[in-house]
C-alpha cells in the first residue's frame, strides 16, 4: 500500500535563488512542497515567492554545511556551489541532485569534455592549457593554429569566458587562465536538449531545441521548439541527450547543448544539471515543465509527459546597451494584449547591458508564424533604464 502523501514531510533545498530558483518555487507551490533556498541577495529573485530564504553565500562551506544539514534533499540552480560541504552532507545522509561528484565533473569544462571523450560522446577535438603564457606559445610552435575558441575551464556563464579568435589580430580578447580550446566547428544550426531522470530509472527528454544567440553577447536570443530540423536528427539528438544523463549518472535535468554541423553531424558542446535557458518554453507549450520535471526526478516521483503541445518559442528579455540603473520595460502593456504570448519577469531591480532580465514565451500552431511573432516582440518589448 502506498503512503499517504504529506507536502511537508521532507524539507527541500535549493543553492541559489535567481530566475530559475524562482521558477522552480513557481511549480513547487502547485504541490505545497517545503522548499528552502540559500542566497547571498536578500532581494534575490526567488525571494519574494518563500518565506524559507536563508541569506549566505552558496559557495561558503559553513554556510552550505549549516543550510544543508536541515534538508532532507538537496539540489541546485548553479554549478558554482561548494561541493566540499556537499559531500559532507552526502555521507550524512542528505539526497543531493546532481550529485556533488556530478556537479563537479561538469562544471569545469576541461573535465566535462575529457568525460564526453571518454564515453566515446561525439565533441569537438579540443586542448587544455593552464594559462594564456602556454596559449601563445603553443601559437608559436606551429602545434595550435587560428581560428580556435577558447573556454575558461571555470567561472563562465551566461556568455561569459568565452572567446572565438580567428587571428593574431584578435589574441588581445585571449582570457589568461586554466582554459580549454577548442576546434571551430562550422555550425549549421545550435540545438538543446532537456532530458530528465529520476532513481528509479525512468528518463524522458523534450524535443530538441534550435537556438538563436546573440553575437555581441554571445548569450541565447531566441529559440524555437522544436528544432526546424529532420526527424531523423531530432531522434539522434535525443539519443545523445539518453547517453550524457547515463553516463553522468545524474538524476534530475541535464541540459544537453549541441551542434549541427556544415555535414550534418550532432556535436555534443556542453551540459548543464540543472533547469536551463533552453527549457523555459515548457511552462506554457509542454504537458510537463521543465521545472516541474526537475523535482518529480529529484523526489524519484513518476515523470510526467514531455511532449509539447503547441510549436512555441522563446525570447530572453536582456537588459539593452547603454541601460543601467532601475529597470524598466518597454512595450509591457502591448505585450500583454497579444494573444498566447507569454511575459515572465524575473524581478531583478536593477538591469545592466545585457542581464537576463525576463522572457517571453509564446505558442502557436504553426512553427512559422512562430518565427515571425519572434521579430515583432523582440522590437517591441525592451528593458530600460
Amino acid at each position: 500500500m502506498q503512503q499517504a502523501y504529506s507536502p511537508s514531510r521532507y524539507r527541500i533545498g535549493i543553492l541559489g535563488g535567481g530566475q530559475l530558483g524562482k521558477m522552480l518555487l513557481e511549480a513547487a507551490s502547485r504541490w505545497d512542497l517545503n522548499i528552502h533556498v540559500l542566497d547571498p541577495d536578500p532581494a534575490c529573485p526567488a525571494s519574494g515567492l518563500t518565506r524559507n530564504l536563508c541569506v549566505g553565500s552558496f559557495r561558503d562551506y559553513d554556510e552550505v554545511l549549516r543550510f544543508g544539514e536541515k534538508m532532507d534533499y538537496l539540489t541546485i540552480e548553479i554549478e558554482d556551489v561548494n561541493t566540499d560541504a556537499l559531500k559532507v552532507l552526502e555521507k550524512k545522509g542528505v539526497l543531493i541532485h546532481p550529485s556533488p561528484a556530478a556537479i563537479e565533473r561538469i562544471r569545469d569544462k576541461g573535465l566535462q569534455k575529457q568525460f564526453l571523450r571518454s564515453h566515446e560522446i561525439p565533441t569537438a577535438d579540443f586542448r587544455l592549457f593552464d594559462d594564456r603564457n602556454a596559449i601563445e606559445a603553443a601559437l608559436a610552435s606551429g602545434e595550435l593554429h587560428f581560428p580556435f575558441v577558447q573556454k575558461l575551464r571555470t567561472g563562465g556563464y551566461d556568455g561569459r569566458g568565452v572567446q572565438l579568435i580567428r587571428s593574431r589580430a584578435e589574441m588581445q580578447k585571449c582570457m589568461d587562465g586554466p582554459s580549454l580550446l577548442e576546434d571551430l566547428v562550422e555550425v549549421k544550426k545550435e540545438l538543446a536538449v532537456i532530458c530528465a531522470r529520476n532513481a528509479r530509472g525512468e528518463l524522458s527528454c523534450y524535443p530538441a531545441v534550435e537556438m538563436v544567440f546573440d553575437p555581441r553577447a554571445n548569450l541565447l536570443e531566441y529559440l524555437l521548439a522544436p528544432a526546424r530540423i529532420e526527424e531523423d536528427k531530432l531522434r539522434e539528438a535525443e539519443v545523445l541527450a539518453r547517453k550524457c544523463i547515463k553516463a553522468f549518472d545524474i538524476s534530475g535535468l541535464l541540459a544537453v547543448e549541441l551542434f549541427l554541423d556544415d555535414r550534418d553531424r550532432l556535436w555534443v558542446n556542453e551540459v548543464a544539471p540543472r533547469p536551463h535557458n533552453s527549457g523555459h518554453h515548457t511552462i506554457e507549450s509542454a504537458w510537463t515543465s521543465q521545472f516541474e520535471q526537475h523535482l518529480r526526478a529529484i523526489l524519484n516521483l513518476p515523470l510526467g509527459p514531455a511532449g509539447l503541445h503547441h510549436s512555441a518559442a522563446m525570447i530572453n528579455l536582456l537588459g539593452s546597451e547603454g541601460a543601467e540603473g532601475e529597470a524598466q520595460v518597454e512595450g509591457f502593456e502591448e505585450a500583454l494584449g497579444m494573444e498566447r504570448v507569454f511575459v515572465h519577469l524575473y524581478g531583478k531591480k536593477k538591469t545592466r547591458p545585457f542581464r537576463k532580465m525576463g522572457h517571453v514565451t509564446l505558442i502557436d500552431d504553426s512553427g512559422q508564424r512562430a518565427v515571425e511573432k519572434v521579430k515583432y516582440i523582440r522590437n517591441l518589448l525592451k528593458i530600460r533604464s
